[in-house]
């Protein structure tokens, strides 16, 4: 393994380590864990549209734990940098910027037409 994937698994590895945390702190928050929630309607109302808010940031974290899990796979069976549609090597400033993606430029503009 090539110092600059060495560089990217770790920063992967940071990046997962922090959405974990923070994908727990939202849990915990929309579960109310540390109370229920007030007894007042209107504040009810509140944070029942920061629950909607804070649901959507989980989602979005959750998502990028599966991109980067996956890319982590991708790093230990030695296909990190090949585009999974047509084989061809992603553009290491590509992978620099989003570590996490599985497709070259082309394929990528090509999948989100669709």
């Amino acid at each position: 393994m090539s110092a600059e994937i060495k560089r990217i698994r770790q920063v992967l590895l940071d990046r997962r380590s922090e959405l974990q945390a923070r994908v727990r702190e939202i849990t915990d928050d929309v579960r109310h864990v540390s109370g229920p929630l007030s007894s007042d309607f209107a504040e009810q109302a509140v944070e029942r549209e920061h629950e909607e808010v804070l649901d959507a940031l989980g989602e979005a974290g959750r998502v990028e734990l599966r991109q980067i899990s996956a890319a982590l796979a991708r790093i230990d069976q030695g296909e990190f940098g090949t585009c999974v549609d047509c084989g061809e090597s992603i553009p290491w400033g590509r992978l620099e910027v989003l570590p996490f993606s599985e497709r070259c430029v082309s394929c990528a503009e090509e999948a989100d037409s669709h």
